[in-house]
């Protein structure tokens, strides 16, 4: 395939659907970069690894039950040295279970137009079904260069720092002997042999490769560097780049989100009576209401001094505007309540049960991502409330500490504004779920 506008080149068998073996990391780690990218999780998020993980068979990191580790060290792992419970792992962190992650790679990958892969795991040991073709897995490598050019470095290094210890990358024999090479995935099974996705650009030129089945390491790459030759060759000199749209988002990450994010809670069963306000002689005045004041001062003081018409040798106006700003300041302090609404000691014991209106009521919020940072959460808000002015108006702005990072979410909204806000910001390819009354 010419990486820069898509065309293949050659083909034999393209659309045969084989066993992927570990070229199926590539969607894991797709996947991966997506969910930093949006906020879901971080680079630096610790991963709890699972009992699951841990007992994947080689190729693996050597992770045990309960080990904690960073998912970029889990990424690395599974880029470079192609290891199974790092790319499980990884799964389960974006996804909480190993299927509700491969369900999200089958809708990544029909966004994507992978119309003949089904994957069943996150790491590409042989199951019954989990299938691909050389045609999506070039579709595939083709998306992870243009979608998430900040990451495919990952895929050249020839060895990477996996937090417990260094590894080397599968792919360095291809890396090391063809000019250009800079990725991007190798696998083996028996069930599949050997399998290979290889990228590699000269000058203005970039073509990727990818051969299944393989008898051997060496005679695959040979047919590979066979046919990024062939591509070389074929391929026009100055072709414009065009680069392939990246899958909705919201489309591909909310699969499951429904079921297990939103929280309703039906009714408030009992809530604690208000304290009475105390009553106070004075009451103080907000910073934030200076400028107002300010203004009434100078107003009234203003109208003061004309009423009076003082003469040129008048005495300085500086009483009326101390007399003007007590008027002002007196008038910002609330009445006190009313003596026959005052609480009756003889209430102070009883329960007052209310219900929340789930249709009207203006209890329900929404949740626009994750982020690694309490900054961005704050920034992502900002934005979002700027460009949806009319549906989140009158909403609170809240930023929630979660162990995995930092939820942004608007609350006090009613039910169908939450509503007609996350559809109108799901539009948009941003990530959005409603938050029910709690």
């Amino acid at each position: 395939m010419d990486a820069r506008t898509g065309e293949i080149l050659h083909s034999t068998n393209a659309d045969a659907r084989l066993h992927p073996a570990s070229l199926t990391k590539m969607m894991t780690l797709y996947i991966a970069f997506q969910a930093v990218e949006h906020g879901e999780i971080s680079m630096d998020t610790v991963v709890r690894i699972s009992r699951n993980a841990a007992a994947e068979p080689p190729s693996k990191l050597g992770l045990v039950e309960g080990q904690r580790i960073k998912l970029r060290y889990l990424v690395r792992a599974a880029a470079v040295k192609s290891a199974n419970d790092a790319a499980t792992a990884i799964g389960e962190a974006i996804e909480g279970s190993e299927a509700a992650f491969a369900r999200r790679m089958n809708r990544t990958a029909q966004a994507l137009g992978m119309t003949r892969t089904t994957f069943k795991n996150a790491n590409g040991l042989t199951e019954a079904g989990h299938l691909s073709t050389a045609r999506d897995m070039t579709t595939l490598g083709r998306h992870l260069l243009f979608d998430f050019p900040d990451y495919y470095n990952l895929f050249s290094r020839k060895t990477a720092d996996a937090g417990v210890k260094h590894v080397n990358n599968t792919n360095t024999r291809l890396l090391n002997a063809y000019r250009g090479a800079d990725g991007i995935k190798t696998g083996y099974t028996r069930a599949a042999g050997f399998n290979l996705v290889a990228s590699a650009e000269r000058g203005n030129e970039r073509i990727i490769a990818t051969v299944f089945g393989g008898r051997s390491t060496a005679s695959r790459n040979a047919k590979v560097a066979e046919l990024l030759d062939l591509g070389f060759r074929r391929a026009p000199s100055n072709a414009p780049t065009k680069k392939p749209s990246a899958p909705n988002y919201a489309s591909v990450s909310a699969g499951d989100m429904a079921g297990k994010t939103l929280r309703v809670s039906g009714v408030v069963r009992t809530s604690l009576r208000p304290q009475a306000r105390p009553v106070t002689a004075t009451a103080p005045v907000m910073v934030a209401m200076k400028d107002v004041i300010d203004e009434a001062v100078a107003q009234v003081t203003q109208k003061a001094v004309l009423e009076e018409a003082p003469s040129p040798d008048a005495a300085s106006p500086a009483p009326v505007e101390t007399a003007a700003r007590s008027a002002v300041v007196a008038s910002l302090v609330p009445e006190m309540r009313p003596e026959d609404l005052i609480e009756d000691d003889g209430l102070a014991d009883q329960e007052v049960v209310t219900r929340i209106s789930t249709s009207s009521g203006r209890h329900w919020g929404i949740n626009i991502g994750r982020y690694a940072s309490e900054s961005r959460a704050e920034r992502v808000l900002l934005q979002t409330a700027i460009s949806e002015m009319s549906t989140l108006e009158g909403s609170l702005r809240t930023v929630v500490r979660k162990p995995t990072g930092f939820d942004a979410n608007f609350m006090g909204l009613s039910r169908e504004a939450a509503d007609l806000a996350c559809r109108r910001l799901q539009a948009r390819n941003q990530s959005c779920f409603m938050i029910g009354p709690t």
